[in-house]
């Protein structure tokens, strides 16, 4: 006989204010055997509006089999805004079957569920959402839901494409313009009100700074609020504040410890014993692993910027650095260029004040334009695009790593278009205010892409590599490794939720097609990066990179930015002079002469000020939204990952109390779950 069964649909709109339509719905149920004529959701005095279920009845005649799909299709109503609608979910229950004889039939859940939990726009035509858990391919055990993800990954494939930004720099999205990324893949970040008025006056004044009075004018309107920026001013000609800077400050990634010199670094055990515990040398701090070394080799020889139609100037400065017996990090040599030579001396801590004091501004002046574009922009939006497109290409939306990381990836395609087309742009703030210009970013990104190696992205290997890991003085060691240890602990989780073997990794073609398109796409060279994944370990790992990358890491190095930067001379963007070629020329009002022109020092200010706002609506670390987390398997392994972070909060705050010199950066409750600014 024939088969016949009614179904009770219910059409879930989210509730935001904007999330209805007044398209009109039409709905299609697909079965594993066949598919019913597609019905009318909203008609008559049933609407799509904002947190409302519209209800049909849906009946079968002929065979359906399992209901494995539910394809809805969105059309503009004649004479009303085309606008989009944020489906949440459709439960479909099984009402009545007739004309069954005989036999049983597998039982079905009472009510399927079809998440959404996104836009629809009309121009999408057909969409079809699934029911059922997250799952690998092979898992899948219905031909109809095997093509489905098949077809997913030909239509992202299609509007996901690559594009080549910087020659040896990783590929970023084809995409021009914020409207093609559509409503998914966009966000509004709002931010909190900024007090922009004490800096916008100067916008106008091109002219460099006359004294340091004048400085601290400005920093008494802008900077009296912000307690590190008052403490940066106070403290930043001292040599202690200058390490403790290189291991907490807003880029605690150039540090290393260093048992050999620098073969072009011109110093001698003599020249450093001074500096050096009595009775020891030089020789001796390097064996025992108290000397580290900053290196700015990747600005040798770049085109330093114009700003005001003036030449602005780079250095590639070489630093050496004592950990002295009261624990604290000194700097004791400075050479400011790569090439020793006479007109490159090396400045010592006994030089004239002047002279140690300018060396100093330029080792910070360097470390700007290194911590802008290679630990914040490479290392954190660069690093989260290149995983975010190959995401979307190549892992379909039932995949579990998919739903994992896209909740902290997403963002970074909406702010890395909008940094393209404006803060790395001509007539941005690199073109108008920063030592490396447009001329010199392609060079500098190209070149630490270069540098770039796998074991430096994941927090134990980098720390360790640069003997940090058990500097009890670097709070961002401290920090990096707890925060990363328990992001890889819930990842290894989720892993373990659906891959039981190594063997299983090695199978799933579409995880292996992921790494192999961040590969193609990613760092040209030998960096270490898996090319394929062999591992349940080697996955977790990875994928903890990713995260921590676009969170955690990306909170140390965004966030802190303005609170070092407010007091100019700590974190000169430019420099207006050339460096010193002989020691002793430079007294205390030359110094004002180095540091970059008024507005353009307030230009890079204000941008900071922008970017180091946290958004009003951001998302803390593993929080996540996404209506699948909350299945009883993922929310048992979020709530144990965010009990585990507020932990490290409450510790972290507590040590904070006891401080003079906190570090917030990468206390979790304040980590944002993605490269959202």
């Amino acid at each position: 006989m024939t088969s016949c069964q009614e179904f009770e649909v219910m059409v879930h709109t989210s509730p935001g204010p904007t999330c209805g339509t007044f398209s009109h719905l039409w709905l299609t149920l697909i079965g594993s055997e066949g598919e019913t004529p597609c019905v009318s959701v909203n008609e008559g005095e049933r609407h799509l509006l904002p947190g409302s279920s519209c209800a049909v009845r849906v009946q079968v005649n002929g065979l359906l089999g399992c209901l494995v799909l539910i394809r809805l299709h969105l059309e503009p109503r004649t004479g009303f805004p085309d606008l989009d609608w944020h489906c949440s979910r459709v439960e479909v229950r099984r009402m009545a079957e007739e004309g069954r004889q005989g036999g049983t039939t597998p039982e079905e859940p009472e009510v399927q569920v079809f998440l959404c939990d996104r836009w629809l726009q009309t121009a999408d035509g057909d969409v079809e959402l699934r029911s059922g858990k997250l799952c690998l391919l092979k898992d899948e055990t219905e031909e109809k839901l095997k093509q489905h993800r098949l077809r997913q990954l030909q239509h992202q494939q299609k509007i996901i494409r690559w594009r080549k930004f910087i020659e040896g720099t990783p590929q970023c999205v084809d995409l021009n313009k914020m409207s093609e990324l559509g409503p998914n893949l966009s966000y509004t970040h709002k931010s909190p009100a900024t007090n922009l008025h004490y800096l916008k006056g100067f916008m106008g004044r091109v002219e460099a700074w006359t004294s340091f009075t004048e400085l601290e004018a400005v920093f008494a309107h802008s900077g009296h609020e912000n307690d590190i920026a008052r403490f940066v001013k106070a403290h930043w000609t001292e040599d202690w504040y200058f390490g403790h800077q290189c291991l907490n400050g807003c880029n605690p990634l150039m540090l290393r410890q260093t048992r050999h010199l620098p073969p072009n670094l011109s110093v001698t055990s003599d020249m450093l014993r001074p500096f050096l515990p009595e009775g020891s040398s030089l020789e001796l701090e390097l064996e025992k692993g108290t000397v580290y070394l900053l290196d700015y080799e990747v600005l040798d020889g770049v085109p330093a910027n114009m700003i005001n139609g003036k030449q602005s100037y780079l250095s590639a400065p070489l630093c050496l650095l004592h950990l002295n017996q009261q624990g604290q990090l000194l700097p004791i040599a400075i050479q400011l260029q790569q090439t020793p030579g006479p007109q490159n001396p090396v400045f010592l801590p006994s030089d004239g004040g002047c002279d140690w004091l300018l060396a100093k501004m330029w080792v910070h002046c360097a470390d700007f334009q290194c911590h802008q574009l290679a630990s914040h922009y490479l290392r954190t939006h660069m690093m989260g695009e290149l995983c975010c497109v190959a995401t979307l290409r190549q892992l379909p939306e039932p995949h579990p790593l998919y739903q994992l990381l896209m909740p902290h990836v997403r963002s970074s395609l909406q702010i890395n278009l909008q940094a393209r087309a404006s803060l790395l742009a001509t007539g941005g703030v690199f073109d108008k205010g920063i030592g490396s210009g447009l001329q010199t970013l392609p060079i500098l990104l190209s070149r630490a892409s270069e540098r770039i190696y796998y074991h430096s992205l994941c927090v134990p290997d980098d720390l360790a590599d640069r003997a940090l890991d058990k500097l009890s003085q670097s709070y961002y060691a401290q920090d990096a490794l707890r925060v990363w240890d328990v992001l890889h602990r819930f990842v290894c989780s989720w892993v373990d939720l659906y891959y039981s073997r190594d063997d299983e990794v090695q199978q799933d073609s579409e995880l292996q097609l992921w790494i192999t398109d961040i590969n193609t796409h990613g760092f040209t060279h030998d960096s270490g990066f898996p090319q394929s994944f062999q591992t349940k370990s080697q996955v977790s790992k990875f994928v903890t990179m990713i995260v921590f990358s676009c969170s955690a890491l990306h909170a140390a190095v965004n966030f802190s930015q303005l609170d070092f930067a407010l007091w100019m001379p700590n974190c000169p963007a430019s420099m207006s002079r050339p460096p010193p070629q002989v020691k002793g020329a430079v007294t205390e009002d030359d110094i004002m002469s180095f540091l970059p022109d008024v507005n353009s020092s307030c230009r890079v200010l204000t941008v900071l000020t922008l970017l180091s706002q946290p958004a009003t609506n951001f998302v803390p670390l593993c929080h996540y939204k996404e209506a699948v987390f909350r299945d009883d398997a993922h929310r048992r392994l979020v709530e144990k990952v965010q009990a585990e972070l507020k932990a490290i909060s409450d510790d972290i705050t507590e040590r904070n109390s006891q401080l003079e010199l906190p570090y917030p950066y990468l206390c979790p409750e304040g980590i944002e779950n993605s490269v959202a600014i």
